[in-house]
This record gives structure tokens, sequence and C-alpha cells, in this order.
């Protein structure tokens, strides 16, 4: 089964390929005509929705979204679902990340948190959750991931290394899109 992934994010879609594949399901980006709404709600959940029932309803096929982010302790939750537009709505990674560290001390308690959501061709709907809780790194460091991974010292890795640093399937072990798309899997291959 293919599934169609609602995001214009070709780093998601990698991740999320990857993660399930090893599941048998294979996914498909999404079309660039299919327009997705604005993510404008107050949760992960209120935002990953809309995305999944848009390009269900536009395909007539069965579609996953995420909305996922980060949370700062220190910053009462903030990112939260303005993560990807933390420093302004085109900002880069490499903005975001420098506002968050500008922002919470190092050594601070952060938690990635994963919403993904599906929907499928008559409007069925059911959404799944991750996450992962870490510390801020003094400075970032590692190639691997994206978004806020190079500051994020995750608390069931490996000692002292940030998510950006850890191989991929360490990675996709403890990281909160893995989790969330783990259980998805687990009941998808139920429910099929």
């Amino acid at each position: 089964m293919t599934l169609i992934l609602a995001t214009r994010n070709p780093h998601k879609v990698r991740e999320v390929a990857r993660l399930l594949a090893a599941d048998g399901i294979a996914v498909e980006p999404l079309p660039e005509h299919v327009e997705l709404p604005p993510e404008t709600g107050a949760t992960f959940e209120a935002n990953a929705l809309p995305k999944a029932r848009a390009a269900a309803r536009a395909l007539g096929r069965a579609a996953i979204a995420d909305d996922s982010g980060i949370e700062a302790a220190a910053l009462g939750g903030a990112p939260g679902v303005r993560s990807a537009r933390y420093a302004g709505e085109d900002a880069s990674d490499e903005e975001n990340l420098t506002k968050l560290r500008r922002e919470a001390p190092a050594g601070s308690r952060l938690r990635y948190v994963c919403a993904l959501a599906y929907v499928d061709a008559e409007g069925e709907e059911h959404v799944f959750f991750g996450e992962s809780s870490g510390r801020l790194a003094a400075d970032p460091r590692g190639t691997g991931g994206f978004g806020y991974d190079p500051a994020f010292l995750p608390d069931d890795g490996p000692d002292g290394l940030t998510m950006a640093e850890l191989p991929d399937e360490e990675k996709d072990a403890i990281s909160h899109r893995g989790r969330a798309l783990r259980a998805f899997a687990e009941w998808y291959g139920q429910a099929r």
C-alpha cells in the first residue's frame, strides 16, 4: 500500500519513507497541485488532521500528515506548534535553532512532540502520537537530522550525543516521529 504524505518538507519525506519502508508501507510526496491548509491550530493534532484531510479529499486516497516540533520548558512550551516558524514565517532551520539557543539556557529541558494523522478516502481518521525528551546542548553538533536536532540531547540516547550525531537507525528508535510512525504502522498492519 502506498500512502500520500501531506507535506512540502523534503526532510520529512525522506525520514517518513525510511521509517515506514521496514513495515512495507510506501509513501509518495504530495503532488504540487494539492493545496494544504495553513497551520493555525493550537495543538500538533489540530495542525496535522486538516493537512491529511485535504490530501485525502483532493486525491481520493489515504493520506498521512504530521505536525511536530519542540517544546522548551524554560520558555513555557515554546516554540511548540510554531517550531518551523519560530524565528519568522520563512526562517531557516539554523535561524530557528539560533533563536531557541538565545532564549533557552543550555542544559534546560526540551521535548520533541509529533502528532501523525491518517485519513482515508472514506474519511476514517486516526491520530498517533510520539515524543522524545531531552535537554538543550551548549553548542550545536552533528550533520544528521534537521531542525533542532543539532542541539537536542535525547535522554534515552548515547550520553552526550545530539540527535544530529546519531546514525539514522539510532535516531529513528528514539525520535518523536519514529515513535508516532511505529504506533501508526502497528495499527495500520492490523487494520488492513
